[in-house]
């Protein structure tokens, strides 16, 4: 799940909660007065999601405060779903989401091209739309994968539907689960290899070791981006959230969150040509902004 926000105002609606289906890759696209509280959307998913399709097993979602809050995680916990939060290091993990929300606003283009206020009233199609179209992942429509078949749009079509049996009909709903199923399992498989192409296996990290912090999304204060150090630091490691994921202690003048990507920093290796500093240099400023200390790496 995700929002879709900066949308003109539509008849009191101004964002739109995109929830998908990760197997049949169906869609509701729920339009809101405003980015709603963690108790807000747990009520929106009861109302929209839950009473037609039961409650899921996981929600992924990225760290909005929504997701990130007391209550949310309490929610998910009472309805026993995990939570799966996105990061900025692995964005990929929310992508169906995000490929759901590029083809609503470019829909929402197209309809609203006269009138951009009347776009809400195009939602319910464009939802329309996507389930009944066929899916690239799985070959088959995301209705035809949930219900078995693909509802009529008109009456006339009606006739085509007619299964002359239930045990024809709950034989026609497997068959067609196993044919959405098997190329969801390749697709899985297939980027799993393309992803692990250029990725190579950590070093092996504990508590107390001093490491190098990238400064890619650090605001490190320098005259010139491309001058500025590549890393910063050493840091202790303070604990070991998990294999892909440790906490650094930073210092408070940083005003960054402590927990990062393990691509992200670097072992210290000392060497005798560059001896490690026995006692820290006194702080300074730069334009009252703290200026970090930066040591030099041996690659």
């Amino acid at each position: 799940m995700d929002f879709v926000t900066g949308l003109p105002p539509s008849q009191g609606h101004t964002v739109i909660l995109t929830v998908i289906d990760r197997f049949s890759k169906g869609v509701h696209f729920i339009p809101l007065a405003q980015l709603p509280s963690a108790s807000d959307t747990a009520e929106l998913l009861v109302n929209h999601v839950f009473r037609y399709h039961g409650i899921p097993c996981d929600i992924v979602s990225d760290r909005g405060p929504q997701f990130t809050s007391q209550v949310w995680k309490s929610f998910c916990s009472a309805l026993g779903a995990t939570v799966s939060l996105s990061s900025g290091y692995h964005p990929q993990s929310n992508g169906q989401a995000e490929r759901a929300n590029q083809e609503l606003e470019a829909a929402l283009r197209c309809l609203a091209a006269q009138n951009e206020s009347d776009w809400s009233k195009y939602l319910i199609w464009v939802e329309y739309a996507h389930n009944a179209h066929p899916s690239s992942a799985t070959g088959i429509s995301p209705f035809e994968a949930s219900l078995g078949y693909s509802p009529p749009l008109f009456p006339s079509q009606e006739l085509d539907l007619a299964v002359p049996s239930v045990q024809l009909h709950l034989q026609r709903c497997q068959d067609i689960w196993r044919q959405a199923r098997a190329p969801l399992l390749r697709t899985r498989e297939s980027n799993c290899q393309i992803a692990n192409r250029h990725r190579v296996v950590s070093p092996y990290y504990r508590p107390g070791l001093k490491v190098w912090l990238s400064s890619r999304n650090i605001p490190v204060q320098a005259s010139s981006r491309k001058l500025a150090p590549r890393y910063i630091g050493p840091y202790v490691i303070d604990r070991i959230i998990n294999p892909s994921c440790v906490r650094l202690r930073l210092p408070a003048a940083l005003r960054v969150h402590p927990s990062f990507h393990v691509s992200q920093i670097k072992p210290v290796s000392e060497s005798p040509l560059c001896p490690p500093s026995t006692s820290p240099p006194p702080a300074r400023t730069i334009d009252g902004a703290p200026a970090f200390t930066v040591s030099r790496i041996l690659d």
